[in-house]
C-alpha cells in the first residue's frame, strides 16, 4: 500500500507537528508502511470516535504503535471492557484528585532538591537531571515501595525510559523484564504484609474480587508492571517540551514567573500543545470508513492525540499558546473513553508543581544551551534539553 507519511524519517522538535498539520489538511486518515504497516487518525473527531467506541475499536490486540509489549499482558490498558474494569476500579480511587493532593509537599520537596542542584551548577539537561528523576521518586512514594525497591526502580526505570525513547529494542526488553521482577516482588511483599486498600495499589488489586474470585495473579503482576512506568516517561518528555517552549518565549516565561497563579491554566495549555504521547493504538473488529478511506479489520490504528490537540477545526489558532481557552475540555491529552488515563490528576499535579518550581528557581530566567534531542514514536517531544540558568 502507498505510504502517506514516514514516522521513521529524521525529525526535530517541531517537524512532527508540521507534518501532522499537513496530514490533517490533505490526508486525515493516513497510512504508513513502518513497523509492518499501520493507520493513523489525525483529526480530533475521528480520534474521539475511535477512543470512545470500544466495541468497534479494541485495544486488546495492540495498544500502541510501534508494538513494544514483548512479555505478558498488562491490564487495564491491554484489556477491553468489561475485562479491564476490575483493574481500573482497584487503582483509580488511589489516583483521584483528593488522594493525590497529599503528595504535593513531597513533589515540591523533590523538585526543589533536584532543581537546586541544577541552579548550583548554572543549568543542565532538564530531562536528564530533573524530569526523568522526579516522577520516579513520586511513584516510589505512591506505590509505598521499600527503600531498596525505590532505589531499584530509580535505576531500572530511568534505563527503561531511555531505552524506549531511543528505540533500543534489546535494552527495552531487558529492562521490561526487570520491571516484571520488581512487580512480582511488590506483590509478594503485599501478600506477606498487606496495606490498607485505600492507600496501596497492590493491596487493592489483591483484595479485588470478580464473582467472588480474586484477580489472576499474573494479571495483577502485569498491572503493577504497567503502573511502575506509566508515570515515568510522559513527565520526562512533557517537562522537557515546556522548557523548550519557555526558552523560546522569554516574555511568556517572565509573565508566568510573575503570576504563579496562572500555573494551572498554563499546564493545561502545555498539555494540549505538547501532548507527550502521539497516541495509543486500536484495532477495528470490522472494516471502518473514515473521511472517505476504508481501514480493513484487524489492522493497527494509531489515535494521534498529539495531532487531534492541534486540530484547527476545534482549537482556534491551534499551534499557539493561549491561556484559558474556553474549550479546553476538548483536549485529549489524557485520552478519552474507557481507557482515559486514570493517572491524569497525578500527572497534572506533577506538571504544575514542576512548572512553578522551575520558574521560582530561575528568577533571572533560563534559555537553551545546546541542541534539543527529540524523542520518537510512541512519544513526542523532548528527550534532552540543555538549559542555561540566568
Amino acid at each position: 500500500m502507498s505510504q502517506d507519511f514516514d514516522p521513521l524519517a529524521p525529525e526535530d522538535f517541531d517537524s512532527p507537528h508540521a507534518d501532522y498539520a499537513r496530514l490533517r489538511r490533505e490526508c486525515p486518515v493516513a497510512h504508513s508502511n513502518a513497523w509492518g504497516g499501520f493507520w493513523a487518525l489525525m483529526k480530533h473527531a475521528d480520534v474521539i470516535r475511535a477512543a470512545t467506541d470500544s466495541d468497534t475499536y479494541i485495544t486488546s490486540k495492540q495498544n500502541v504503535v510501534p508494538k513494544v509489549a514483548f512479555t505478558g499482558r498488562r491490564p487495564p490498558l491491554h484489556l477491553d471492557p468489561p475485562e479491564h474494569t476490575p483493574y481500573r476500579r482497584a487503582i483509580s480511587p488511589l489516583l483521584a484528585p483528593q488522594r493525590v493532593a497529599r503528595f504535593e509537599p513531597e513533589i515540591r520537596s523533590i523538585s526543589r532538591e533536584l532543581l537546586g542542584r541544577m541552579v548550583a551548577q548554572g543549568g543542565g539537561d532538564i530531562c536528564e537531571e530533573f524530569s526523568s528523576r522526579m516522577p520516579i521518586r513520586v511513584f516510589n512514594a505512591w506505590m509505598n515501595l521499600l527503600p531498596e525497591q525505590s532505589a531499584q526502580l530509580a535505576e531500572v526505570g530511568r534505563r527503561y525510559n531511555v531505552a524506549v525513547q531511543s528505540n533500543d529494542e534489546a535494552a527495552t526488553k531487558e529492562t521490561s523484564l526487570k520491571l516484571y521482577e520488581m512487580a512480582r516482588a511488590v506483590i509478594a511483599e503485599r501478600k506477606a504484609r498487606p496495606l490498607p486498600v485505600d492507600q496501596d495499589a497492590a493491596s487493592s488489586l489483591l483484595a479485588a474480587r470478580v464473582d467472588g474470585q480474586p484477580l489472576p495473579e499474573e494479571m495483577i503482576v502485569g498491572t503493577i508492571r504497567q503502573v511502575l512506568v506509566v508515570g515515568i516517561i510522559a513527565p520526562t518528555v512533557m517537562i522537557g517540551s515546556i522548557a523548550v517552549h519557555l526558552s523560546r518565549d522569554q516574555e511568556l516565561q517572565q509573565h508566568l514567573r510573575e503570576h504563579p497563579e496562572l500555573a494551572e491554566a498554563a499546564t493545561e495549555e502545555f498539555l494540549r500543545l505538547y501532548t507527550p504521547y502521539r497516541g495509543f493504538a486500536r484495532t477495528a473488529v470490522s472494516d471502518v470508513t473514515l473521511n472517505g478511506r476504508t481501514i480493513p479489520a484487524g489492522e493497527p490504528i494509531a489515535l494521534v492525540y498529539a495531532s487531534a490537540n492541534r486540530d484547527e477545526d476545534v482549537f482556534e489558532d491551534a499551534s499557539s499558546f493561549r491561556l484559558d481557552r474556553p474549550n479546553m475540555k476538548e483536549s485529549v491529552a489524557f485520552g478519552r473513553g474507557p481507557h482515559m488515563c486514570p493517572g491524569a490528576p497525578m500527572a497534572r499535579l506533577q506538571m504544575r508543581v514542576a512548572l512553578e518550581e522551575l520558574l521560582a528557581h530561575t528568577p533571572r530566567g533560563f534559555s537553551l544551551a545546546g541542541d534539543i534531542v527529540p524523542t520518537r514514536f510512541p512519544e513526542i517531544g523532548a528527550l534532552r534539553v540543555p538549559l542555561k540558568f540566568g
